[in-house]
């Protein structure tokens, strides 16, 4: 492993910083050269890829960047970078304004008042030692990981076995395709590798919050923007799209302040689980005749990196509209021909992973996986 940054060779960085405990919101406001100052622990895969897309030239972190809890994927794609990180307490993050000029050296940052913030630096020997520690935990983290999205799957069912509850759309999904876009890992490449499915088949492009921005990066409109509205630029609020903010299950919807704000006409749907899960429940309710899913969530890993412990609604979502469902994520790694519709269906269907996954534990699952399959035959029959 030979990449090393300015730190690592003894040199000191200088520059303005931008500050914000929230990676998602503080990317896009980002300038090249910047040193952006966050307080994310297990710094995820698209946090990371946000930054090093930023061009910032280096990153203050007020938290652990990769904690040793699972192998978090953020930290070495810094490291690949060239970009360093430096880690402070997270009592000093408060000290950081955004405008303020510093200057990182090996062990503390220099501020334009004079204050001096200790500091260390997030190098490859820490790591290794963090992927040593996840190695570690890797049985146990897995373990509670299926804990909680049993118990919650058990707790929830019966709010994923109703229909949802929705008011009239302007977008027609009935019997048309669907694709749902989440700005997940690689959603550019797997985006372009659609490119001929999208172009022959039409389908209605859903954005899940900065799904939007995705859909429009690579020069598509989304008809649909579905979330909470937290990670979701004014530039594809604005675009023309239908937009439902999601709700939680009692009806409160704080991204609604936002919409109004910006004098967009929304509707807030209320509805448990993730907005991702949200948007693919919409399309099975409206009718759709197929879902293809891009960038979301799957595994472990992903949902970690996520802040969430379990995948207790994506499992029951997944298991309710699997029938309909096609996992495009990571499509891009699996052919170097652009597929069309046909090929989509080598890929396994993302609805039948936690099936399995649920069938070698616990046996009465098995009947749930021999359903599941029959379906997608059915289907492709």
């Amino acid at each position: 492993m030979h990449w090393r940054s300015h730190l690592q060779q003894e040199k000191s960085i200088t520059g303005n910083v931008r500050v914000n405990k929230s990676t998602k919101r503080l990317v896009p406001q980002l300038q090249p050269k910047e040193i952006a100052v966050i307080c994310h622990e297990d710094l995820d895969e698209i946090a990371a890829d946000g930054l090093i897309g930023a061009r910032v030239s280096a990153v203050v972190n007020a938290s652990r960047t990769m904690s040793g809890a699972f192998m978090a994927k953020g930290a070495e794609l810094m490291l690949r970078a060239g970009i360093p990180v430096v880690e402070v307490r997270q009592q000093y993050f408060a000290q950081f304004q955004s405008g303020m000029r510093i200057t990182i050296h090996h062990q503390y940052i220099a501020c334009e008042d004079g204050a001096r913030i200790p500091c260390r630096l997030f190098d490859w020997h820490a790591w290794n030692r963090c992927k040593h520690r996840a190695s570690q935990n890797e049985q146990l983290c897995l373990e509670q990981f299926i804990d909680n999205t049993l118990t919650y799957a058990h707790q929830e069912k019966v709010q994923f076995l109703d229909a949802l509850v929705l008011p009239v759309l302007h977008t027609p999904l009935q019997g048309r395709h669907v694709l749902v876009v989440v700005r997940g890992s690689g959603f550019r490449e797997d985006l372009l590798a659609l490119s001929d499915y999208i172009g022959e088949y039409k389908p209605i492009l859903i954005g899940v919050d900065g799904g939007a921005d995705a859909l429009l990066s690579c020069g598509y409109c989304p008809n649909l923007i579905i979330g909470d509205m937290d990670s979701v630029t004014n530039e594809a609020l604005l675009s023309g799209a239908e937009v439902i903010v999601h709700a939680y299950p009692n009806g409160h919807a704080p991204g609604m302040k936002r919409i109004k704000r910006l004098g967009i006409w929304a509707i807030s749907v209320p509805a448990a689980g993730t907005s991702e899960d949200l948007a693919m429940r919409i399309a099975y309710e409206k009718g759709a005749s197929l879902i293809v899913t891009l960038g979301t969530h799957t595994h472990m890993i992903d949902f970690l990196e996520k802040g969430r412990k379990g995948m207790a609604s994506t499992l029951l979502v997944r298991m309710k509209i699997g029938g309909k469902l096609v996992d495009a994520k990571g499509i891009s790694k699996l052919y170097k021909k652009k597929p069309r519709i046909r090929q989509l269906w080598m890929i396994p269907a993302a609805s039948l992973v936690p099936i399995a996954m649920l069938a070698v534990i616990q046996p009465q699952f098995r009947d749930m996986l021999s359903a599941a399959w029959m379906l997608v035959i059915g289907t492709l029959a």
